[in-house]
């Protein structure tokens, strides 16, 4: 099958447009599309955005023929298939609001994600919902009893009778969509977008953060349904009328090899991922293997949405070398849903810059006061870094505020927050979250902490993350960092946070570690090396739980849900408790067994 191009003759216009539906509009007059990829890394799908065009207007009749009112809400499954493409861009079209929903199970299983889709469905107030394939069952139950005018697959959106009328004039103040947040720390919340709002930041992404070009050439297997994938792989790229290769969010886990086969075969320029995914795919393979992929073309390679650390960007530039990629491509960048998805990048001509920090400083006073590594190891001081985010897009404003509300000077750590025309506009039916979250006068507060260094943003954690032992302030991504240094340990295998001690007034540490190591010799030594390097770094003692690979939870995303993961391993210690009352409680065998007499002889 022949995929679409990336060559066309169309005037490039860089994201210039006042709503979606004429950046759309002007995409199809080119050749430019999108591609999907299966498993094996064949494409099955090719959609140039002309059909995209078509199709969406043909479904956006069928949709305004079930009589949902101009705004009302449609929730897509967003499996990464061509079918959740022609939905989002058909309620564009309709006047509607596609509300993207994960596709993926988690541990919890079925009886979870069906549980889980409800609350979505009744959250957003779905008037219908379209789920692809396999997950049409899960949708239909978790529909059951719900008040939609339709909920199933996409054949039977096909199916209905098209609308007779015109379609509605776009405006830009017309919800594009509602992005759920990824949820690590409570239910998600629904962020409204608006077309002016993702339009200003698409903009500012393709102009000055990426500086994208007639030549360039996308590659994505995020998932539809998280702010990167949506925004990044399948609005940005019709504003600016580029082709982009999709390969299946699952086919990536599965096989994430495909991702690099396909970026080498099809000439990719830009991609992105969060650091984990960097490591995973590179995991298993051979150095044979990265000499005949050919990824010298990539000339961006975006790393964000969770902490960046600049370890696994290394172990990937370096295993990809054979293959012509460049470490300079790493961008690190920061960005969240509330804000449409960027809000600082580093400059394409700079690369990966790593802020060396005194770590006692940083955790008693929340000042990141530089410290040379060496220096360090000679005085016997704490050193940690902190990877550069880069400069604030330009229509973004940022403060940096104590817990009083206070702007902070350069190089002190406080609650991250910004302004600019790419902040949402709330969210979704909950004025006390907006309330909590966004100032009447527009400034967002992010939930994340960080320092402003010579304009340049620093990420430290998230506010809610911070754990306070012995009277310090210790964010856990710093023992992580230990954890993950020991052999054998990978970037996504562990988990750090408190717990209260047994002294009710005191917090304790506790490391979850994903172990492979199956030897009780060598598992021992992991702990105590992990133990010993917090203490020498920390001055405090913590707890080393070894569990096996998946046991962790992510969010929606692929991030640490690290809150969800202090309640798991507050319900195995429960249940081991437990285990432990009952196994005092069983009456031992010898006494309730009548032994013979023993005479003595």
């Amino acid at each position: 099958m022949q995929v679409t191009s990336s060559s066309h003759d169309l005037p490039l216009r860089r994201a210039d447009f006042t709503t979606l539906c004429d950046a759309l509009d002007y995409a199809a007059t080119g050749d430019t599309g999108v591609n999907f990829f299966d498993a094996r890394g064949e494409c099955y799908a090719v959609l140039p955005y002309r059909e995209v065009r078509l199709q969406a207007r043909a479904l956006a009749r069928r949709l305004l023929g079930l009589g949902i009112p101009h705004g009302g809400r449609v929730a897509l499954v967003a499996d990464s298939t061509p079918d959740f493409v022609r939905f989002f861009w058909a309620c564009q079209y309709a006047g509607l609001v596609p509300v993207p929903l994960p596709a993926t199970m988690n541990v919890g299983g079925h009886a979870a994600y069906v549980k889980h889709l409800r609350q979505f469905l009744i959250n957003c107030g779905a008037s219908a919902a379209m789920a692809p394939g396999d997950w049409t069952s899960f949708l239909r139950q978790a529909a059951e009893g719900l008040d939609l005018c339709l909920a199933g697959a996409p054949e039977e959106f096909d199916a209905l009778t098209p609308f007779e009328g015109d379609l509605p004039a776009p405006s830009p103040a017309n919800t594009a969509y509602i992005q759920y947040t990824s949820g690590s720390t409570r239910f998600p919340r629904g962020v409204v977008i608006d077309n002016a709002t993702v339009l200003a930041n698409v903009r500012d992404m393709a102009d000055t953060g990426l500086k994208l070009n007639e030549t360039d050439r996308l590659a994505s297997w995020l998932p539809f349904f998280h702010d990167m994938g949506l925004v990044a792989f399948i609005i940005m790229p019709v504003t600016v009328q580029r082709t982009v290769d999709f390969l299946g969010t699952h086919d990536f886990a599965r096989r994430p090899r495909k991702w690099l086969e396909i970026m080498s075969a099809n000439r990719t320029t830009v991609t992105s991922a969060p650091p984990f995914a960097y490591e995973l795919s590179v995991m298993r393979l051979r150095p044979e293997e990265a000499e005949a992929l050919d990824l010298s073309a990539i000339r961006v390679a975006c790393v964000g949405a969770e902490l960046i650390s600049r370890a696994p960007l290394r172990r990937f530039a370096d295993a990809l070398a054979p293959a012509g990629f460049d470490f300079k491509a790493f961008l690190p960048c920061y960005g969240m849903a509330e804000c449409s998805l960027g809000i600082s990048f580093v400059g394409l001509d700079e690369s990966v810059h790593v802020d060396h920090v005194d770590t006692e400083r940083m955790h008693r006073d929340g000042i990141a006061q530089t410290l040379d590594p060496a220096l360090a190891e000679r005085e016997g001081r704490h050193v940690t870094q902190y990877v550069d985010c880069g400069r604030l897009l330009p229509s973004f404003e940022v403060a940096i505020r104590d817990e009083a509300g206070n702007v902070l000077p350069d190089r002190q750590a406080g609650v991250i927050t910004v302004r600019g025309p790419s902040v949402m506009s709330g969210y979704f039916e909950d004025p006390e979250m907006t309330r909590q979250s966004l100032s009447p006068d527009g400034w967002l507060d992010t939930g994340d902490i960080g320092y402003l260094a010579d304009g340049r943003l620093y990420i430290t954690g998230r506010k809610k993350d911070m754990m306070i032992i012995h009277g310090r302030n210790i964010w856990p991504q710093d023992i992580e960092y230990i954890a993950k240094a020991q052999p054998g340990v990978y970037h996504n295998d562990v988990a750090a946070f408190s717990v209260p001690a047994e002294d009710a007034h005191k917090e304790r540490a506790v490391v979850v570690v994903q172990c492979r190591e199956r030897d009780d010799l060598k598992r021992a030594a992991l702990r105590k090396a992990i133990v010993a390097t917090v203490r020498a770094e920390f001055g405090i003692d913590c707890m080393v739980e070894l569990v096996p690979t998946r046991t962790l939870p992510r969010t929606s995303s692929g991030k640490l849900a690290r809150a969800r993961a202090r309640l798991d391993f507050l319900e195995r210690q429960e249940a081991a408790k437990a285990a432990k009352v009952q196994e005092l409680r069983r009456p031992k065998q010898e006494m309730t067994e009548e032994k013979p007499l023993r005479y003595i002889a």
